[in-house]
């Protein structure tokens, strides 16, 4: 058991898992900060990209692309968190629940707003 890793609260305890389940979750991770990197990519795009709608529309939307890439990587790193730890103690990966069903409607709600002002106007 290693305690010099960061963060102490996952590695303090429990045992190494195989790497390759570690390696896993880090992929899962690196995936969320990618997504991260797009909502934020988007936030900005709809804020400078004329669609010729409403500025409280566009403004709207941009900050709730932005909020969700801020969201995002905090939600990533307790999940990557939560599921390293779970590995060491041999107990099933936990759920992210609600949050994942919210995070996912928000999604869909903006992604869905962004087509219809992309496709329609």
């Amino acid at each position: 058991m290693s305690t010099d890793r960061w963060p102490a609260w996952v590695y303090a305890e429990g045992d190494e898992p195989d790497f390759r389940f570690s390696l896993a979750n880090e992929r899962t991770f690196l995936a969320w900060l990618r997504t991260t990197l797009a909502l934020i990519a988007a936030g900005v795009a709809v804020n400078v990209i004329d669609f010729g709608i409403s500025e409280g529309v566009v403004h709207g939307l941009s900050a709730l692309l932005l909020g969700l890439g801020v969201i995002t990587p905090a939600t990533a790193f307790v999940r990557w968190a939560r599921a390293e730890r779970a590995m060491r103690h041999e107990t099933p990966l936990p759920s992210m629940g609600a949050l994942a069903v919210v995070l996912t409607c928000v999604v869909l709600l903006v992604a869905a707003i962004l087509a219809v002002v992309v496709v329609v106007l």
